[in-house]
Formats: structure tokens, sequence, C-alpha cells
């Protein structure tokens, strides 16, 4: 109804589980993670929990579109069933054939163990994953244990996800079931978003759904969260009433009054503009010098609210924007040196002011803040010529043996990295900006833009900057790729010496190129030191921060103000 009058192709906060709209925070990505290993690592048995609405049979949408082809997956959506039928459901979700109207739990155990026998042989894994767990029955966990049992001498036959609300861990937890909770491998717990990816939530939704413009105001998605607590199935009902309201009222914004109206409406509850306790002290019918105490508690809870709520920008990768999206193609030279060490590790930027507001810094560099001029900053702190009238920025990168990597992440995973980046900013009229991230301390960061570099503080840039950004990386294998547990690759040799050259210790056996359990535990020591999610995969930032660690082939790295 409201699509139109709001510019978009479709409604942006619809609650049905699209992964077109996953939005990748932080706590998302390490749970997909967290799933995807489940699937790839034999044997995996995963527990995901979270909140209703939290997103969690989103992620398993989104896990079922990276299944490896080789894998057959059953998924159990409605898991109040006797053992029988759970049985059975599970052969019908693989494609198993049942003589018969009814079976014995003895006949289709061993119907569902000769075709975990078959695909073990064929090389193909079979996954079991179990939505709204908490509502199992306690035999048919039971059951669920049981087929744990399934197994070859060297690994398991089935690899189980268990994804519920927080009740699940509590069901577990009981005595009786204690040798299933024995057997989980993988444990995550999805919490709700925060203030600043709540934001970064309503933004990312509203993209996907084609808008250009604004829609909700700065104190509209401050309002939101506090009035959703940062629960996306909350903040979608929530914001797609609002937008009603508004094509109601004519009004192309969303403000925090509408958004009280949609949310009275939603919850049948009146919601106030403060919090219940907030609005008990101010209509507690004090006497008037007790009413100058509850107006300064109010504003001291408005202070608190907004000092508790601060915290880094949301996480998760997306998609690469079309202006940034890195080409196919391209000769890599892993080994090629940069062409300028003078903007490589420790290098500091020319500030050119104390410190600067960040609205008028971009309001008055337009024409300086396009893609084009980041990559040829960027560009340049990596010794690499860059050329606007050639092939696309990624591809000429490649040419150069470095590899485009896009992100939304934190500034603390920034920090962590420790190499420059392009943002990607949103000013106050919804323009976008592309800067350079040149340096970083713990009050500023240092923004290079053109020939100049500015000092900006970290509380305005969180303001602008909503978690996108890209890095260039210089990869030290044959090919870009990942390295997975149980992987063989000629490059798993590398991994074992880097780790062994970092850590001052020996990855026996050094000349081996299996991604074993040992290679896994010192892999996930090396990600708790550097503080990475630990995984045990080796992915691009694990790679990253090896070769920064190696200060491998010349990597220029934020500089630190004097």
């Amino acid at each position: 109804m409201y699509t139109s009058f709001f510019g978009l192709n479709e409604k942006p906060f619809s609650i049905t589980p699209d992964p077109r709209y996953l939005f990748m925070s932080e706590r998302h990505a390490e749970a997909l993670a967290h799933l995807i290993y489940g699937v790839r690592e034999s044997g995996g048995f995963i527990q995901l929990t979270g909140e209703v609405g939290t997103g969690k049979t989103t992620l398993v949408r989104s896990l079922l579109q990276q299944v490896p082809e080789t894998a057959d997956v059953a998924v159990i959506l409605n898991p109040q069933i006797s053992r029988n039928e759970f049985l059975s459901a599970i052969c019908e979700e693989l494609g198993i054939t049942l003589s018969g109207p009814t079976h014995s739990i003895k006949d289709l155990t061993n119907t569902l163990n000769a075709r975990l026998l078959k695909n073990h042989a064929a090389g193909r894994r079979t996954i079991l994953i179990v939505d709204e767990a908490q509502n199992l029955r306690v035999d048919v966990l039971e059951q669920v244990r049981l087929l744990t049992n399934l197994e070859t001498t060297k690994q398991k036959l089935l690899q189980i996800i268990l994804i519920g609300q927080p009740e699940l861990r509590e069901i577990l937890s009981r005595n009786e079931l204690r040798q299933l909770a024995q057997r989980i491998t993988g444990r995550y717990h999805l919490e709700p978003l925060s203030r600043d990816e709540t934001q970064a939530y309503v933004d990312h939704r509203l993209k996907v759904a084609g808008a250009v413009g604004q829609v909700f105001t700065k104190p509209a998605k401050r309002e939101l969260y506090r009035l959703s607590q940062g629960v996306p199935r909350m903040i979608n009902v929530i914001a797609d009433r609002s937008m009603l309201g508004a094509f109601a009222e004519e009004s192309h914004e969303v403000t925090p009054v509408l958004l009280r109206k949609a949310a009275s409406e939603v919850s049948g509850k009146r919601a106030t503009a403060y919090p219940a306790w907030v609005n008990w002290l101010r209509t507690a019918g004090v006497a008037a010098a007790g009413i100058g105490v509850v107006a300064a508690l109010v504003a001291g809870a408005n202070l608190l609210l907004e000092s508790r709520n601060a915290s880094t920008p949301a996480s998760a990768a997306q998609g690469v924007p079309a202006s940034m999206a890195p080409a196919a193609g391209g000769d890599r030279s892993p080994g090629a040196a940069p062409a300028n060490d003078s903007a490589m590790r420790g290098a500091a930027p020319a500030i050119s002011q104390p410190s600067v507001e960040l609205d008028n810094l971009l309001s008055g560099q337009t024409d300086a803040t396009n893609t084009d001029n980041a990559f040829a900053k960027l560009f340049e702190l990596w010794g690499v010529d860059y050329d606007r009238r050639s092939a696309r920025a990624c591809q000429q990168a490649q040419g150069a043996g470095l590899s485009c990597l896009f992100q939304r992440g934190s500034l603390a995973q920034v920090r962590n990295l420790d190499l420059p980046v392009v943002l990607s900013l949103r000013d106050d009229e919804s323009r976008q900006h592309q800067v350079v991230l040149s340096g970083l301390d713990d009050t500023h960061a240092f923004l290079s833009i053109g020939t100049d570099t500015y000092a900006v503080s970290l509380t305005q840039l969180g303001q602008y900057w909503f978690g996108e950004y890209l890095l260039l990386w210089r990869p030290q294998v044959d090919e870009v790729m990942q390295f997975i547990p149980g992987m063989r690759h000629a490059q798993v040799k590398w991994l074992r010496e880097s780790l062994a050259t970092i850590q001052g210790e020996p990855v026996a056996p050094m000349d081996s190129d299996y991604f074993d359990r040992d290679l896994e535990a010192r892999v996930r020591d090396y990600q708790r030191e550097r503080r990475l999610t630990v995984d045990g995969l080796v992915g691009y930032q694990t790679q990253i921060a090896i070769n920064t660690d190696l200060n491998a082939g010349g990597i220029p790295s934020l500089a630190r103000a004097n």
C-alpha cells in the first residue's frame, strides 16, 4: 500500500524470513559461521539459541543457501511429534521411500542408517536441522542422542543442528539429558541488536527494498530501538506499522511520535516517550520542589540511556555495492612488492587540522568524497598507482597482487585488522561519501580526503558510518581461498609455517598439507589471542591478521597521532 509513496520496490519490513534481507550483525555473522562450520565438519552437533524474533529462522534460510552440493539436508520445522513421526519425517526429507503405512522405531532407524552409510560411501554428507527444538519431547530428544550413535569407526554419519529459544538451554541442562548435552560440540546464543546495529538494520532493509532517501529520522531510529529493544521481529512489526501511519498522514518521514503510535497499536498498550519508571516519576504528583528533582532524574536518565546505548557500529559481511564490487579476472602476483615504501607501516598522516566537524567536512568536500578518489588514496597508501581511466579498482588491485575485501563490521574490528580502509559514510541528506580511514587512536579517526588528512572524533564518525568498509590486502597464497578444517591443500603448509613463526612453536607435522584437528586448535589459539572470531576457520580476516603479524610484503598500517 505505501511502497510507491516511499519509492520502494517492496515492503522492507515484512516478517517473512527472506535471506535477501538478512542483516549480518556481529552476532549474526558469528552464529552463521558456527552453523556453516557445523555443516562442513563431519559429525558436528551444534546448538543455536536466541530469543523470539532475533532472526534464527532467517539464519537457517541463509545457511541452506550455502550448503555444499555434496550434502543432503533434512529440515524439521514442526518438532511437536512422536519418536516414530520424527524418524519418518527425517526419512521423508531425505527422500527415502518407506514401504507400508507403519514402521517400528527399529525399522526406521535401520532404514535411515542404511542411507547414511550409502551417502558416506559416496562422499556425501547428511545434515539434520531441527528448528523450534525447544518443543521436542524428552523421548524425541533421547532419539536425537541415539542418532548420534550412527557412525563409522572414524566419524559420525549424521550432523545435527538444534535451533531453538532460550528454553532449549534449560531443557538440555536437565540431568536426564546430560548424555545428549555432552555431545554438543558447539553452542551459540543469538542476542538482540544494539542501538547502532538497529539503526544499521533499518537502513539495510530500506536499501534492499529500493529506498534512495531517508525514511526514518535519526531520532526515530533511536526511538525504534528503545521500543523494540533490538529484537528484529519487533523492529519489523513496529517499523511497518509506522510507515503505514506516515503514509496515512502523507508524511515522507517516520518520526518518534509515529513510532510510538505504531508500537501502541501493535502491543495494545500505550507507548510513552520515556521508560515506564521515568513516566511514573513524572506523574507521581509530587510537590513543586519534587518536580525539580524528577526533572533532573529524567534528564539524567536520558543521558544515562545515551551513554549506555553508545556502542560500535553494526557488523557483518554484506554484498559489495556496484561502485565498489570486485571484478573477476586479472593476474595476481602474491609476491609483488609495493612501489612506495614510504606509505608502509609506521607512516603517520599529516593532520591538516586538530579536529573538524564531520558534517561540515562532508558538505564542503562533496566532489572529493567519491569512490574514485577514495580508491586513488587507498592505492597510494599501498604504493600502487591507480588508473582512473582503466579497469575497475578491484581488478587493478588484482594486477598488483592485492585483493579487495568488502565487509560490514565494527570500528574495533577495523582497529584489530590495522589496515587503512575505505569507509562508506552517509550524511544528513542521505548522500553517500567514500573516505579513507588512514589513522586511528583512542579518541579520533584520521580521514584522508584528497591530499589532506582530517581528525574527526570517534563519536561523530559513529553518527555517519554504519559499518560498511572496504580494504585491500595481499594474499600470501597462490590463489585467494579460505582454509576449512578437514581440507587437504598444498597451501595448508603455508598456514602451518606462518603460525609456527608467529607462535614460536612448530605445528607438527610441518610438511603436512592436511588441515587436521591439531592445526585447528592452533588456529583457534591464534584467533583467541588476536581477538578474532574463534571458529577454527581461516577466512580472509584471519589471513589478513597473519599477514600483518608477519609483516608480509610491506603492509600499510593505521597510523596513530603523535
